[in-house]
Parts: C-alpha cells; structure tokens; sequence
C-alpha cells in the first residue's frame, strides 16, 4: 500500500456515483453556536455557505470541544472550485477561542507551500499536535473526514467522503447556480 495520499483528482474517487439529496445551502452566519472566520469572505457571501446536513455535523462537532475552544470556519462552499467545494460539502476550518483569537495549528490555513500543511506531519511543535488532534477528534466524530494534505480540510457526504469511508455514494454533487 502507498504511503501517498489519495488526491481528490483520482479516479477511484472520480468515480463514484453521486445520490444528490437537495440539501440547500445554508448561511452559517445565522447559526449561532458557530463561528466565521472572515479572511476569505466575499460580498455575496459565498464562502460562509455550507450544506444543512454538514452544518448540522459542524454543530455536533463543535459540542466535542472543550469549554471556550471553537470551531473557526474560513471557507465552505466555493463557486467554480474544484471538488469537493464546489458542493458545499467541505469546509476549511481551524480552532479559535471565544475571545476570536486562533490556536496555533502549525502553519496558517491554506498555507500548502510547506509539508508541514500535511495533517500527520513530524514538522510541528507539540502544542500544534495537540491542536491537530482536539480538532480531528472533534470532527471525526461528527462524521467527517479530512484530506490528509491539508490539515483544515475537511468533508462530509462528497465523493472523497465516500471514498474514505466506503459509502456507496455521495450524498452532495456540485452545486450549479
């Protein structure tokens, strides 16, 4: 088996059918128990839409941490981009504090010029570590699944989801609109 992740590009997951089950899209800026990051935000407002069934596992997601860590969404659904953002099914995300300030992760989200943007990377401080895995417990246990080259990657219900978890389908295909 290679030790090389399996890229959202590959055949194996190009592949896999799609059951779209119209979940809309929902503004995460009205759900009160989460928390937007505005480094990628956009007028229209794209970036803070995510699928309901997704926000609803971010919620879960964000039951599991301890008191006063957060859930930080930078970017969800992304117009044009390339699977599985374009579905509203992923999301990039970090930790923050409840005073806004954000837990040190190792690198910056989407910073993917160092390896250390890989989840499992040896090129980070403990303190980073820790916060690695507070935030993939937290979201594997609200089903999601993480793309293993970049930390702050992370999906439910799209094609790689499928892949990952041996689902006979994805839930969520590209929104058009």
């Amino acid at each position: 088996m290679s030790d090389q992740p399996v890229l959202f590009s590959d055949p194996r997951v190009l592949r896999i059918p799609i059951r779209e089950c119209g979940e809309p899209l929902v503004d995460v800026r009205t759900i009160e128990a989460l928390r937007i990051d505005s480094r990628r935000a956009d007028p229209a407002g794209h970036y803070v839409h995510i699928r309901l069934g997704v926000v609803d596992r971010l919620v879960a997601a964000q039951t599991r941490l301890p008191a006063g860590t957060h859930l930080l969404i930078v970017e969800g659904y992304r117009p044009g981009a390339i699977a599985p953002h374009n579905t509203g099914a992923a999301v990039a995300l970090t930790l923050g504090t409840v005073e806004g300030f954000e837990l040190w992760m190792g690198t910056a989200v989407n910073d993917i010029a160092t390896p250390a943007c890989h989840t499992d990377s040896d090129r980070i401080d403990p303190e980073a570590r820790v916060n690695r895995e507070l935030l993939g417990t937290a979201m594997r246990s609200g089903g999601f699944v993480n793309h293993p080259t970049e930390w702050w990657d992370w999906s439910y219900g799209d094609r790689y989801w499928a892949y990952v978890t041996g689902a006979a389908a994805a839930r969520y295909g590209p929104i058009t609109r």
